[in-house]
């Protein structure tokens, strides 16, 4: 199904606000905060609600696998704004891997948020490189499957600071449970695949069927991408 330019813009621009009300705590939302450590200028958040825009818009409509793990990395969609997406995927730097910049999103230049100083090259997120590549090298077009998480904003280790990760709590998972309603049915996919237990267990919680494959993150990758094989050739 085809959306209208206008129609599209009013369902994003309402999900992107949804995406506001993140719990208070050790949680970082970047589409509505600034990094103050980390962050190269005060319009990043701007930055990086563009570039989400511009990728769901690419995908509304087209999308027929959703793809949800467990929650925002601060290697990913911390500094990009798209989940499961590092910057050095943004700037180009995976072509090895065969993930292009333009599989991303084409409307808009693709941006790094972080200061250059904390890592020159950008950052890079391993369980990115590892679904982008495999998701494009079994052939599945990039506007053909979407990338969310069932805890959409970063839950991060207050002693270790916000470069870091934390699985969000009980309490927190509940908080992302509108959202990711609101993404289902914005993106009414015919597959969804669990990323690992805790996303599946959302996803039950919310009444979804959803396939459930290994997390690609501390050794699970191999696994991964033999899972997430079989369900691509079943369905797409």
């Amino acid at each position: 199904m085809k959306f209208a330019a206008p129609v599209c813009s009013k369902f994003l621009d309402s999900f992107l606000h949804l995406l506001k009300k993140s719990p208070a705590g050790a949680v970082f939302n970047p589409w509505w905060e600034v990094d103050e450590q980390n962050d190269a200028a005060r319009n990043a958040p701007a930055i990086r609600r563009n570039q989400l825009h511009a990728y769901l818009q690419r995908r509304l409509g087209n999308a027929t696998l959703a793809i949800i793990g467990e929650g925002l990395g601060y290697r990913g969609g911390h500094f990009t704004g798209i989940p499961m997406t590092s910057e050095r995927i943004l700037l180009g730097k995976k072509k090895d891997d065969c993930i292009e910049p333009k599989d991303i999103f084409s409307s808009i230049k693709p941006r790094r948020t972080s200061k250059t100083a904390k890592c020159p090259d950008g950052f890079s997120e391993p369980t990115a490189t590892i679904v982008w590549g495999t998701l494009l090298r079994l052939g599945v077009e990039p506007n053909e499957f979407v990338l969310w998480n069932a805890f959409p904003w970063h839950s991060f280790d207050q002693p270790r600071g916000i470069l870091s990760n934390r699985t969000p709590n009980k309490s927190e998972q509940l908080s992302g449970l509108p959202v990711l309603k609101a993404f289902l049915e914005i993106f009414a996919c015919e597959q969804i695949v669990a990323l690992g237990k805790i996303a599946a267990a959302q996803l039950e919680q919310l009444g979804f069927n959803a396939h459930c494959v290994r997390h690609p993150a501390s050794g699970g990758a191999k696994l991964f991408r033999q899972q997430i094989a079989t369900i691509v050739k079943q369905t797409l």
